[in-house]
């Protein structure tokens, strides 16, 4: 039985501080799993976390996956074996740096969905119908029944977005009907605006931050006197965006800030142990006025985090201070770290096949949607991908400023079949001078989705466009072809042909040869931005021209002896020969 007093937590009557460090599930291929947490019990932790998205788990309504890399099951099983106890941070809302904040893209295309995260009703019939396909299977690890999972979590900084305290209630006592019997959690920043908006009554209350751990726990103190100190997240390091440095936290500094959380009586669990990667298109996004939604920032593939444990599984110089300070909690020696899976010898994979996007759009996107308004990707029934919205300008005319309003997020405009500018979320979204010559133009928008933004005053991040206006006119009469990416290869790709002349996207094709499974990384010279896919798994997106990341990590589970497929969709186009080189080190920044 797991309890809380006013001076900590009980274990079978005997009192325990939780050494916890979060590590999530479906940022680790299954076959690593184990590696990672034998890990955690080097690093001198006795208890595991993870959230639990949502959106991976359904993809579509009513359509569930808990296979492969969304066993949840599994990786509560995996870290009972480990000798870990967990900590479930399950949906409906989960931040994370993960698209949408773990809501599912599809809550955005139903009519009858007014709002979320409140007491909607809509929205809550779909957290209902979640709640009772996630919730029994996080019951039957509960350490009352025989499992490891002493606590879950009611929702997600709740503080940190709004103030509907009956919303908590209802997920609170949805969670206990549906057989919860562990202690439910909530957990905000130290800042009185976001603990008194969290907190729920007759709930523990903990907290989230990076330093300052005496002010932090004596705010809590004065605003719940008989609850356990815990940090729900020591951010020990940071995750990054698109076009910023890479970052940082000095290992020492960070180490001193977790021994004055554990000065403090406290129990902890580091935000991130293992950061892990953001496959496909699961990363999220940020802005830079969180209240506002200004300012767009995608997150990128990595998800390295500075996390003590790196994104292939390694030791850091970060774990070996946090190692020493743990230390200390134990009587018993730490475990040495298990070792890394081995590297692939550097090499360069040619990519010597090619089809033009533009070539082979009839095959993979869906039915033409006509629209007098471009449609949203929403509205066309995709999360993630491509959209290729095509109109006329009449003329002659101009030449006068093309602008697109709600971009969301990146465009490429051709006009009669010639690329004429890239347009860019919350930075350049007009060209400066369009001219038609004749009765009419062709004018092409292909707009690529990124994340959609995981914190801040509203998860209401549609992806495509508003409107385009040729000086101050909206253009009408749209035309909307999509064509969904992310989580396998596209289907309808032929590679047998030589590719034809034009501009826009081009799908690259090579194979790598191993002997036998290892990790690498990808490097990527000469290209600029788009996707990637290993035997038919999406590695997640690149960006070469912006960084910081420059390389994917490519994990062993992924490969086999033999042949192995790569393909990559680029969207910019390049003139370099096309390769891809495999490399034995990261380059995150």
């Amino acid at each position: 039985m797991f309890q809380l007093s006013s001076q900590g937590f009980l274990l079978d009557g005997r009192p325990v501080r939780l050494l916890s460090g979060a590590l999530h599930y479906f940022r680790v291929l299954p076959e690593q799993w184990p590696h990672r947490l034998q890990m955690l019990r080097a690093l001198g932790l006795n208890t595991v976390e993870t959230y639990v998205p949502w959106n991976l788990h359904e993809p579509r309504p009513g359509h569930f996956d808990f296979a492969g890399l969304a066993d949840l099951d599994g990786f509560l099983n995996a870290s009972r074996e480990a000798g870990l106890n967990a900590i479930v941070r399950p949906s409906p809302y989960i931040c994370a740096e993960w698209e949408n904040g773990g809501l599912p893209w599809w809550l955005l295309a139903d009519p009858e969905v007014r709002a979320l995260r409140c007491q909607d009703p809509a929205y809550l019939r779909h957290v209902d119908r979640w709640y009772d396909r996630l919730i029994p299977i996080i019951a039957a690890h509960q350490v009352t029944r025989g499992g490891n999972v002493l606590m879950v979590q009611i929702e997600n900084e709740y503080g940190s977005y709004g103030t509907d305290t009956g919303y908590l209630r209802y997920l609170a006592a949805g969670l206990q009907a549906r057989g919860i019997e562990v202690p439910l959690f909530t957990s905000d920043g130290p800042d009185d605006v976001f603990l008194t908006g969290g907190m729920l009554p007759g709930h523990l209350a903990t907290l989230n931050f990076g330093s300052r751990a005496s002010d932090a726990f004596s705010r809590l103190k004065q605003l719940r006197p008989q609850d356990p100190p815990m940090c729900a997240e020591f951010w020990c390091g940071w995750f990054d965006h698109w076009g910023t440095e890479h970052v940082v936290r000095d290992p020492q500094e960070a180490a001193e800030a977790l021994a004055e959380i554990l000065k403090a009586g406290a129990s902890v669990n580091l935000y991130m142990a293992h950061g892990g990667t953001n496959f496909s298109t699961w990363a999220g996004a940020n802005t830079k006025d969180p209240a506002t939604g200004e300012g767009y920032l995608p997150t990128v593939t990595s998800y390295d985090y500075d996390a003590p444990i790196d994104e292939r599984g390694g030791v850091t110089n970060k774990f070996r201070a946090f190692r020493e300070v743990l230390a200390s909690c134990t009587d018993a020696p730490l475990p040495d770290p298990p070792p890394c899976a081995p590297v692939l010898p550097s090499a360069r994979v040619g990519l010597a096949e090619s089809v033009r996007l533009f070539d082979v759009l009839h095959q993979l996107a869906k039915d033409e949607v006509i629209a007098p308004q471009p449609p949203s990707f929403e509205e066309l029934d995709i999360g993630h991908g491509l959209v290729l919205y095509s109109t006329r300008i009449p003329g002659p005319r101009g030449p006068y400023p093309l602008s697109v309003r709600g971009l969301a997020d990146r465009a490429h405009v051709f006009v009669d079949g010639q690329l004429t500018g890239t347009l860019e979320r919350d930075a350049v979204e007009t060209l400066p001078d369009v001219a038609v010559s004749g009765a009419h133009a062709q004018l092409d928008v292909l707009v690529e989705s990124m994340g959609r933004v995981n914190y801040g005053s509203g998860p209401t991040d549609r992806k495509g466009m508003d409107q385009v206006l040729h000086s101050q006119q909206v253009l009408h009469h749209w035309t909307a072809r999509a064509v969904e990416l992310g989580h396998g290869t596209p289907d309808g790709l032929d590679w047998s042909t030589a590719p034809g002349e034009g501009p826009g996207p081009v799908f690259h094709r090579g194979f790598l040869e191993v002997t036998e499974p290892a990790d690498g990384y990808l490097g990527l010279p000469g290209l600029h931005k788009g996707y990637v896919w290993v035997n038919g798994f999406c590695l997640g997106r690149y960006w070469q021209d912006r960084g910081p990341q420059r390389r994917l990590y490519l994990p062993w589970p992924l490969l086999r002896p033999g042949l192995n497929e790569i393909v990559v969709l680029e969207l910019d186009g390049t003139s370099e020969p096309h390769v891809v080189v495999v490399c034995d080190q990261p380059d995150v920044g």
